[in-house]
């Protein structure tokens, strides 16, 4: 299936395997797609993932995360910019999700990481996602 928009597809199937309960979600792997599972499991964001050699493409699986009695780690997810709309921002001008309590995806000149190692490391870029 052609997609325009990988990282979009990937936030929405996440976004409905989280709301249904399940626990693992599955998409066609790319590079981009699996540095940004990598970030949201370093924010504990999501339990693991695996990246499987299947023809006739590689294909990302995540293991999502869930509380006690299946209360959802996840409780949103939002693309901030779209193909159509990029959004950057300077290390000064990061944004911080729910003053704090979320997590901005961004990715910079050395790599995808969260705003908190960003704002550390003095580099903006462009503001992926927003997960809260």
């Amino acid at each position: 299936m052609n997609v325009n928009d990988p990282i979009s597809d990937m936030l929405t199937r996440i976004r409905n395997a989280n709301t249904v309960g399940k626990a693992e979600v599955a998409m066609p792997s790319t590079k981009v797609l699996v540095e940004i599972a990598r970030v949201l499991q370093e924010e504990g964001y999501v339990e693991g993932y695996v990246v499987n050699d299947t023809k006739p493409q590689k294909t990302l699986v995540i293991t999502l995360k869930y509380g006690p009695k299946r209360a959802r780690t996840i409780k949103g997810i939002k693309r901030i910019s779209k193909p159509g709309l990029r959004k950057y921002s300077s290390a000064a001008d990061l944004p911080r999700v729910l003053g704090g309590l979320g997590t901005a995806v961004i990715s910079t000149s050395r790599g995808m990481m969260c705003d908190r190692d960003a704002r550390k490391a003095g580099v903006g870029g462009e503001i992926i996602a927003f997960v809260w």
